[in-house]
Parts: structure tokens; sequence; C-alpha cells
């Protein structure tokens, strides 16, 4: 495959920037786009000095059509890979035209960007929620489309513009990934998920009540018709989840557009997954079930033989590794950011 020059939309963000390492690794070059709307800065100096060389950043907008289409232009971007997006499932349910707004209409001007200047290479952070609550278990690519929540409808309605979009031209190639829930942090140590705020993810969550920051975890819902009565998920490590970009940005040039799950196919409560991250980094972690969450599932898990068939994806992490690499960037993180000259992490109390 040759070398690419590639545009990572929300590229300081959690898959963004471990994406971008993937993609150093890999020999390309990315260049990187964020407006920290929903990231941290500081991730930008840990990014570099995993990657031990500078890195191409703009600050802005993704639906800046002008600075889309300089950057586009002054780099001869190959591909795009589109991160930037609002995604948690509750604050969409409570303010779902600013969902709309950035997740649907932003979209749509980085496509008309670059559409304008024939860069029709794209691969698009799609996610489980386009499955709605889901018939059976596990979830496979043939299930038709169906959303829960205002998050999970701006997916779906992204998926279909790209649907359109490729109909109308076919010199339009787009890999549509499908994540379940991207969990750890980075194999070299140097930077993991670093949200703003409380996150409202499960590892983070966990990881910041090991840590002492926060007093306690809180589990939205106890009632579920599952084992243990809270949500089943399919956790994916983010190594493995930056890996299949990588697949992805292959299978573009060997296969063309696809749609595809990226999942271990392995479905875990809330209990459970608290249980294993307690066994393999010795803390206890109080919780409190509390209601549930708007817009939650019950259960979804992937059928993940879509990605391996078509791409040659294949998760290989366990869930302890997920655990224990969540844990140990956070632990570490103090001493990351002394080293880089970086102010500490401030924590937003529970609303």
């Amino acid at each position: 495959m040759k070398i690419m020059n590639i545009l990572l939309t929300g590229g300081a963000g959690y898959i963004g920037s471990h994406t971008a390492l993937a993609l150093l690794n890999a020999g390309h070059t990315p260049i990187l786009l964020d407006n920290f709307s929903a990231s941290d800065p500081k991730i930008l100096t840990l990014l570099k000095a995993a990657a031990k060389k500078d890195i191409l950043f703009y600050e802005g907008n993704v639906g800046n059509q002008t600075l889309i289409r300089q950057i586009l232009k002054e780099h001869s971007v190959d591909v795009v890979m589109h991160f930037a997006a609002f995604k948690a499932v509750g604050e969409s349910v409570k303010n779902p035209l600013a969902y709309y707004k950035n997740n649907v209409s932003e979209f749509v001007n980085l496509l008309s960007a670059m559409d304008a200047e024939k860069v029709r290479n794209l691969i698009f952070s799609s996610s489980c929620t386009v499955y709605g609550n889901p018939v059976r278990l596990p979830v496979s690519e043939d299930f038709s489309y169906g959303f829960n929540n205002p998050y999970g409808h701006t997916k779906v309605v992204c998926e279909q513009i790209l649907e359109s979009v490729c109909v109308s031209n076919k010199g339009w190639k787009v890999g549509k990934l499908r994540y379940f829930n991207p969990v750890g942090s980075h194999d070299s140590g140097y930077f993991g998920e670093l949200p703003v705020g409380l996150p409202s993810n499960l590892m983070p969550y966990l990881d910041q009540v090991a840590s002492g920051e926060v007093q306690k975890l809180y589990i939205f819902g106890g009632d579920y018709p599952t084992g243990d009565g809270t949500c089943i998920r399919d956790y994916v490590h983010i190594s493995d989840l930056s890996e299949g970009h990588i697949a992805s940005l292959e299978g573009l040039i060997k296969v063309g557009s696809h749609a595809v799950n990226l999942g271990t196919g392995i479905g875990y409560s809330v209990l459970e997954v608290v249980a294993e991250y307690e066994r393999v980094t010795r803390k206890k972690i109080p919780y409190e079930i509390i209601g549930r969450r708007p817009g939650d599932v019950p259960a979804a898990f992937a059928d993940p033989s879509m990605a391996f068939q078509v791409l040659g994806w294949k998760a290989k992490r366990s869930l302890g590794e997920m655990c224990l690499s969540s844990y140990s960037w956070r632990m570490q993180l103090p001493t990351l950011l002394s080293s880089c000259n970086l102010a500490p992490i401030g924590i937003s109390p529970l609303e």
C-alpha cells in the first residue's frame, strides 16, 4: 500500500489520537483537525511524546469548508478519517439539536468540501447505536437501521447520506466502521482517554474512582432484563480499534466501500466489568445503582465475523488487558503531565 496523507477530523480525541499514532507507525502522514470541544489539548503533547516527532495539527471546526479545502489542497490529502462528533447518549437526549447540528450538518459541510476538492475516500466513525435495541444477539451488519436516542439517529442519518453520495458518484469509496465500546490505553503507556470533566463512559469513570478523584461509581439501571440487571456491552481495546482503521484504509484500496462491526463478539455486564477491573487492579470500586439513563439499550454485542472476512481484522486483547491498561494510564498520568510540563487534569463534579 502506498504512503498516504490522511486528514483526521477530531484527531485530538480518544480514537482519533490513537489512530494517528497507528498511521504514523504504518508510515502514513496524519494531519489532525480538532476544536477541543470534547478533548483536552494536553493530548497533543502526549501524542508527540509517544510518536517522538512533531504532529501536523490545525485547530478549527470540521464544518469550516474554507479551512477543510485549504488542508486538503495544501497537504494533497488522499483519505479523510472522520472522528469529529458528539457521542454521549444521555446528553443527546437532553440536547438533541446540538447533536444534529454538530454530527449531521457539520458532516455535510465536510463532505461538500471533500467533493469540491475531489477527495472522495472516507473512513467514517459510526456506532453500534445504528442498530437501536437489537432484535437478537449478536448484532450483524445485515440488521435494519434502528435507534434509541438522538446520538444513534445522527449516525444512521450520516450513514444514509453516505449511501446516497456513493450512489450519485461512483468515485466515492467509504468505509463505515460501527464501533462497539472502545476502552483502554495505548500500548506505549503515553496516552489514553482524556475526557473533559466527568466522563460518561464506564472505563474512565472506573479509573477516576480507583485513583480517588471521584468517590464512587454510579451505575445507570439495575433492573434490565440481563443476568445481573445491568446493561451488557461489547468492549474493544483502543489499540485493536485503531488497527481496525488501518485495515479499513487497506480495504478501501482492495475491496472498495464497506460497512463492518468493530467489536469482540463478547458481551459483559457493567457489574462484570467492575469485577474484572477490581481483579486486575486490586482496587475496590465502591458503586451505587441509580435509575436508568435515557436512551440506553439493555444489551448489545457484535458479530465481528464480517470485519475478518472483508478486512482481515480481529480483536485480540482481553477485557482484563483493557481494564489494566486503562488503570495504568490513569495512574501514571500525573507523572506524564509533569514530564511534559503540563498542568494537572481537573475533574468536574457530578451534577
